[in-house]
């Protein structure tokens, strides 16, 4: 399942996780929604293998975010737990631009 989920699961997928406790993409129902999901058997590949904060794939344009890395993690790249073995890497491609979002991906083999 790869896409835009319009939601940030875990304070580090957003800049600014306390600004942004009442904004829609980081609500607790929506985060709860994606407690659920993974608890059915889901992964996120990107977590699989990296840890660290700031690996956002949305920034607002009209602040020009983007510039300042003050972002979102709101596209996914999830596998289910039986398949997530063959997942070698996963990756966000902030450098990649033409949108407000960039790019995820993995490696699989």
């Amino acid at each position: 399942v790869c896409g835009d989920l319009n939601t940030a699961h875990k304070e580090i997928d957003l800049a600014r996780p306390k600004a942004n406790e009442k904004t829609s993409g980081f609500l607790p129902q929506e985060r709860e929604w994606m407690d659920k999901f993974i608890s059915h058997g889901w992964v996120d590949t990107l977590r699989m293998f990296n840890q660290e904060p700031e690996q956002y794939t949305y920034w607002d344009q009209m602040s020009r975010a983007r510039e300042r890395n003050v972002g979102w993690r709101i596209d996914y790249f999830f596998v289910s737990e039986s398949y997530a073995g063959q997942v070698k890497g996963a990756h966000v491609f902030p450098d990649v631009m033409g949108s407000d979002h960039c790019p995820v991906g993995i490696d699989i083999g």
